[in-house]
């Protein structure tokens, strides 16, 4: 048992506050916005030009001229504003988006990010994520605790390409939730079905 990426979302959807304006990453952060909890009101935010994102369209429903980073479909609000990419990086470079919830490759016990390329892989670009987790205060990753080898994703330290040095607060995996302390990560939460020594095992890091 663990959470599966609804529930990996849902949970990452408890950390928005009301008032918040908001970036979601590619992937399973993209579902959060199905899961904002009822009375808050956030602003989401997509790097390709677009400020109040609604849900998810209803299937039949979509329209093609409405995509969000990823290329996924979404819906608009009657809040929706649109601009252009520079001054939608302008919002994120200067300090107005007031958290992103990104996918993450590697993340290490410091708080180091790699998220953006493998090494010998095809990469059509860094998109928008080294200037998220540069100008945005508040970063949660959002991941499966393991790679698809069942290798450990949280790592001591990060192996692949760094995204950020030191700008992860908060992992919500697929094992539980951990934030970067002093010294390591923190243990804040346990998936349903997990138990600690399962979640110790999974992770390559310094638990304190």
């Amino acid at each position: 048992m663990a959470w599966d990426r609804n529930q990996m979302a849902a949970r990452a959807a408890q950390e928005l506050k009301d008032g918040m304006y908001v970036n979601l990453g590619i992937g399973i952060p993209t579902l959060v916005s199905n899961y904002i909890p009822d009375g808050i009101t956030v602003t989401l935010q997509s790097e390709n030009g677009m400020l109040g994102m609604g849900p998810f369209p209803i299937e039949g429903e979509e329209d093609a001229d409405l995509i969000n980073a990823g290329k996924q479909t979404i819906t608009e609000l009657p809040q929706t504003a649109y601009f252009d990419s520079a001054t939608s990086f302008g919002m994120i470079r200067g300090g107005k988006i007031a958290m992103a919830i990104l996918g993450a490759m590697e993340v290490a016990e410091n708080g180091d990010l790699a998220n953006w390329m493998i090494p010998g892989k095809l990469v059509k670009g860094m998109g928008g994520a080294m200037d998220l987790v540069a100008g945005v205060g508040h970063v949660v990753v959002v991941m499966d605790h393991t790679n698809k080898h069942g290798d450990s994703k949280v790592l001591a330290a990060c192996t692949l390409p760094l995204t950020g040095k030191s700008v992860v607060n908060r992992i919500i995996t697929n094992l539980g939730v951990l934030d970067v302390v002093e010294g390591g990560l923190k243990i804040i939460e346990i998936a349903d079905g997990v138990t600690e020594a399962d979640l110790r095992a999974a992770t390559k890091a310094t638990i304190v």
